[in-house]
């Protein structure tokens, strides 16, 4: 009776009475083997397994059913085999258990004699074999079937007629051994698909479950055949793989052809799947297309990978069979064939013939780019690439080239490349992007070629510009922020030591970073610029000019170019970031003793501060960058300096806090006394010395304004700070600067610290300390003598 419904409880119901019914009969088998009763023990042990000719069970709970019976049988072995107990020689006994009314306790009881039989030598351990695998055919209900095989697998696993066994035989003993362990994983597979058809097909996904949960009762046959000793190359190539590829195949049953091609490659040596993998690829091209025969093909490129790199020894082989060539044209017929195979999984093959490529041929890149190509094909036959999982699979392939070269200029060369990340979404553009920098700032790769170059920012464009116009609001700030910086470190590390190469890298920087939008340039064109600069002092240090065909490499050319580009940033608007770059190429003019371009770059600093510079800080900031820039700039004529210096002077003296203009002024000394060799005749110590007492009148407003506001005169760090320049100045040797003046700053000082204590105000501020420091340093200068120290004995303290 076969089982076509019933629910837990009732099969639960059936296996106890099964396991009652086996424990019954066992218990009066366990007598008769006490009393050495032949006759009770057969018919009892006949009547136990006679339990096992239920069809109410479940494969899971009939395998509970079978192991009670399988722990009785192995009494009963023990038994057979002690002559002096039953009376019977073994062939004797090997005829009479075949008497046993149904056929089903028959087997079991003929495989038990038949394993006893064999160790006893009598007969060829291939005979009995045969027969037993022979008379197991009686079998065929599916589940019966399948457990009665395993049995007669598992007893004669160790008898085995294979070399170096205790059962050898002649000259074929190894294919006999071959021969015997085929013919039972060939009923075994007939049995296991038949499972499919039992019962209605209301029922074919519990069974499909359960056929699954058999299956690897099937499989040990397989793991049998890869442990037998003798079974060389030829033979698994004429004999062995031909057999089980045609059950596999014919078959038609995708769990069967999914799992059997699984454990073909899992349990025989590599270096056989290698010299068979025509015949392998051509049974994967042949299974049925619900087969997800991209796993199978995955495995098996793995096994032949890990294969290829435990020893070079090995490479040879995978040249001598054509490995890729082969493997790329069966993933191509799968992928042509299996129309209904979601894109992830063509994806998912081309990931691992390229990390086989990439292990097995690190030197052809072709097969690299190949493989790219046929990425290529596959992704463009997909109106738009959606899915998530293949996304991942894409960027895994685009990956594994950085990943084994270490080497970004290795990836560049790969026509297919770019072409593959054209089809990936923003985010995932991104991402890989990100990737590829890492990268290339890991390996420190040096990309030193404008054609390399354009190829790399073609790749990275998803970071640097708004692809199909979508604009960059949605991101997530931090994140935009650490893609431009990245981005800015990558313009950082373009070099090339011959100048008209390294123009042409500016240039392509330029031409792509100039499309990124108002929220990148203030990240992407200060790197552009300091790497323009970097050439310009390397021009300037080879005292000649480069020209090319297109490009025209001189300093003069590369500030026009510079020019443009930072007036952008002041329409961004980012009028701080452009200031800062215009002195910076103020400053390299200078250094080229280009004096029209370094007065240009000011103007456009001086426009800037005027026009779009509104906030005091910002303000503030930009005078002291502009003094400090002018300070180190030599190359101007008295006329265009004084120009200069008036309007920076100027501008100190309007900022909107008194103590800033007060700090700007005395700044703007520095500007009429320079103290560097290169600068001579800039020592006006005249108007250095108005500076300072313009300064000095600022700070007296500002103490006046305190008291008005706060009913005291407030700190006196500005006088300090005032008295520190006039040190300075007096002791560069400033003739307008007198003792008397020092002197009187210190009295006033004192007299402001002092006014400040009587009117209660016993705050102590960081001036107290800032000018105690002073002080001691005046008088330090007096203990050291010589020139020094007689300049600063006409200082009373």
């Amino acid at each position: 009776m076969r089982r076509l419904g019933g629910g837990v409880e009732d099969e639960e119901k059936w296996l106890a009475e099964g396991i009652a019914g086996i424990q019954h009969n066992a218990f009066f088998m366990h007598r008769a083997l006490d009393a050495n009763n032949l006759r009770e023990v057969l018919k009892y042990s006949a009547l136990m397994l006679s339990e096992l000719r239920t069809s109410k069970l479940s494969p899971q709970r009939y395998y509970d059913l079978y192991m009670r019976a399988f722990d009785q049988l192995r009494q009963l072995e023990i038994f057979f085999k002690d002559e002096s107990r039953h009376g019977l020689p073994v062939v004797d006994l090997y005829e009479l258990v075949q008497h046993a009314g149904n056929i089903l306790p028959r087997m079991y009881l003929l495989c038990t004699v038949g394993s006893v039989y064999i160790k006893s030598k009598q007969a060829p351990s291939k005979d009995v074999l045969k027969d037993l695998v022979e008379m197991c055919r009686g079998v065929q209900h599916p589940i019966r079937g399948l457990f009665l095989r395993s049995y007669l697998a598992q007893v004669s696993r160790d008898k085995l007629p294979e070399i170096g066994s205790d059962y050898e035989g002649d000259a074929n003993t190894v294919m006999d051994a071959v021969e015997f362990v085929l013919q039972n994983f060939t009923e075994m597979n007939k049995l296991w698909v038949r499972i499919q058809h039992q019962g209605p097909g209301t029922v074919r996904e519990r069974q499909e479950k359960e056929r699954n949960e058999l299956r690897d009762l099937v499989g040990k046959n397989l793991h049998v055949l890869g442990q037998i000793e003798g079974v060389d190359l030829d033979m698994y190539k004429e004999t062995v793989l031909p057999r089980i590829l045609e059950q596999v195949v014919n078959g038609k049953d995708e769990l069967a052809q999914y799992y059997l091609m699984e454990c073909i490659i899992q349990v025989f040596p590599d270096e056989y799947h290698l010299q068979t993998l025509e015949t392998l690829l051509a049974a994967c091209t042949q299974l049925m297309p619900t087969v997800d025969t991209k796993i199978v093909l995955t495995q098996l490129m793995d096994r032949l990978s890990n294969y290829a790199a435990s020893s070079p020894d090995v490479l040879h082989e995978f040249l001598q069979v054509e490995a890729f060539a082969k493997l790329n044209n069966a993933i191509g017929k799968v992928i042509d064939t299996q129309l209904e195979m979601p894109i992830v999984g063509a994806m998912t093959l081309f990931v691992s013939l390229l990390t086989f490529a990439l292990r097995v041929h690190p030197d052809r890149l072709d097969y690299v780019d190949q493989v790219l190509g046929a990425c290529v094909v596959k992704l463009s036959s997909v109106p738009k690439l959606e899915d998530a999982r293949a996304m991942k699979q894409v960027v895994a392939l685009l990956s594994a080239p950085l990943e084994k070269y270490n080497d970004i200029v290795t990836a560049l060369t790969l026509s297919n490349y770019p072409r593959v990340m054209d089809h990936l979404d923003d985010g995932t553009n991104k991402v890989m992007a990100m990737l590829i920098i890492q990268s290339i700032m890991k390996n420190n790769s040096c990309i030193s070629t404008a054609d390399k170059v354009e190829v790399l920012f073609e790749l990275i464009k998803g970071l640097i510009k708004d692809l199909d116009g979508n604009a960059t609001e949605e991101l997530d700030e931090e994140d935009f922020q650490e893609e431009q910086n990245s981005v800015a470190r990558l313009i950082n590390m373009l070099d090339n030591e011959e100048p008209e190469e390294m123009i042409k890298i500016i240039y392509v920087v330029r031409k792509h970073i100039m499309t990124g939008g108002t929220r990148r340039l203030p990240f992407t064109i200060p790197p552009l610029v300091f790497s323009a600069l970097r050439l310009v002092r390397q021009l300037e240090s080879q005292s000649g000019d480069i020209t090319g065909e297109d490009v025209q490499a001189t300093p003069r050319r590369i500030f026009q170019i510079l020019n443009q580009t930072i007036e952008v940033l002041s329409s961004v608007p980012r009028p701080e970031l452009a200031l800062r770059l215009y002195l910076q190429c103020a400053e390299a003019a200078s250094d080229c003793d280009l004096e029209p371009v370094a007065y240009e770059f000011f103007t456009q600093a001086f426009i800037l501060y005027e026009e779009e510079i509104a906030d005091s800080k910002a303000q503030v900031t930009a005078i002291h960058l502009i003094v400090g820039t002018l300070q180190r700039i030599n190359v101007f004529g008295v006329e265009n300096r004084d120009t200069l210096t008036h309007k920076a002077t100027g501008y100190s003296a309007r900022l909107l806090k008194k103590p800033d203009q007060c700090r700007a002024v005395y700044a703007c000394s520095h500007l009429f006394w320079v103290d560097d060799d290169d600068l001579d005749g800039i020592k006006d110590g005249e108007r250095a010395l108005l500076c300072l007492r313009r300064a000095l009148r600022i700070a007296n407003a500002a103490q006046q304004m305190a008291n008005a506001t706060r009913g005291s005169s407030g700190p006196v760090t500005l006088f300090v700070e005032i008295l520190n320049k006039y040190i300075y100045f007096y002791e560069k040797g400033n003739p307008h600067i007198t003792p008397s003046d020092i002197q009187s700053l210190i009295e006033l000082i004192n007299t402001e610290m002092q006014s400040d204590n009587n009117n209660g105000n016993t705050r102590r501020t960081h001036s107290d300390p800032f000018f105690t420091s002073t002080l001691r340093y005046i008088r330090f200068q007096k203990q050291k003598g010589g020139l020094i120290g007689d300049k600063y004995d006409l200082i009373k303290l």
